[in-house]
């Protein structure tokens, strides 16, 4: 397990799978250890997956300053990395909230990329969210499933503010509700650390317009993946935030909610990979 110092000293971790030319990885969670992206479909049999734990998460170090966990308080941290790693320009792909973290890396060092891949991105760093309506609509496509009697008004009282989260509504962020499901689900808890993930957008993390102006001069592709089930963002969403870049494309994956390296591995590899090798 490779680690390098931030600038602040602390260490920080990451993780190398696979094999072939190099593909740097930002979790979501937000502030969720690297471990639940497992091979991304099986993207190591063709790439070598370089995962970083954030601060404070899976094998990295927990900082002195808590209000390092901000999102934008963590962008020079992956420029530490890549610059640790060798790496002239990187391809970077980054999961849900990490999405932001890399909207804003792109943002600040828009001649290190040379393609971004956002999956199921998080666009707060765009002054984006996804809404509960957004996440609601989502949520009745799967009105056919045998838990969704059950779970939707849990769902529903949880995103009106009305009711804590309930593993109930867990399914809503997967296409397929089965075993690997349910196995991801379950290490959410460990893998995570709550109190950075409260602190990850905290005011002051973004300043929207001022992204969205840098970004006019990242020259690199960008695709923002998509699930077709998802919520949040839902694929209407996605194409919004592909807008804010001037080289994008978006990609929506039938069948698939938040983890689509999960529901559909083949269509996913075979997708991302016609990107990234383009």
């Amino acid at each position: 397990m490779p680690t390098f110092t931030a600038t602040d000293g602390t260490r920080l971790a990451y993780h190398l799978r696979g094999a072939g030319e190099p593909l740097a990885v930002l979790p979501g969670g937000p502030m969720r250890a690297s471990a639940y992206l497992g091979d991304l479909g099986g993207l190591t049999a063709h790439r070598r997956l370089a995962l970083l734990d954030l601060r404070g998460t899976g094998d990295s170090q927990v900082p002195a300053d808590p209000a390092t966990y901000r999102c934008d308080r963590m962008v020079e941290d992956v420029e530490v990395w890549r610059g640790h790693m060798g790496l002239e320009h990187m391809d970077l792909v980054a999961h849900s909230a990490g999405a932001a973290l890399a909207m804003l890396y792109a943002a600040r060092h828009p001649h290190r990329i040379r393609r971004l891949l956002l999956i199921t991105p998080n666009p707060s760093a765009l002054g984006l969210r996804a809404t509960p309506e957004d996440r609601l609509a989502a949520a009745r496509l799967r009105a056919d499933e045998p838990w969704f009697a059950r779970a939707f008004p849990a769902f529903r009282a949880w995103l009106a503010g009305e009711a804590e989260f309930d593993d109930v509504f867990l399914p809503f962020f997967h296409g397929r509700w089965d075993d690997t499901a349910r196995a991801h689900t379950d290490a959410e808890l460990h893998q995570t650390n709550e109190e950075a993930g409260e602190r990850y957008f905290a005011d002051g993390a973004f300043t929207p317009d001022a992204t969205r102006a840098a970004l006019a001069a990242l020259t690199a592709p960008v695709l923002v993946y998509a699930g077709g089930l998802d919520g949040g963002p839902c694929p209407a969403l996605a194409r919004r935030t592909a807008e804010a870049f001037p080289d994008a494309e978006c990609s929506v994956q039938p069948g698939a909610a938040h983890y689509p390296w999960l529901d559909d591995p083949e269509r996913f590899v075979s997708r991302t990979l016609a990107f990234l090798d383009r």
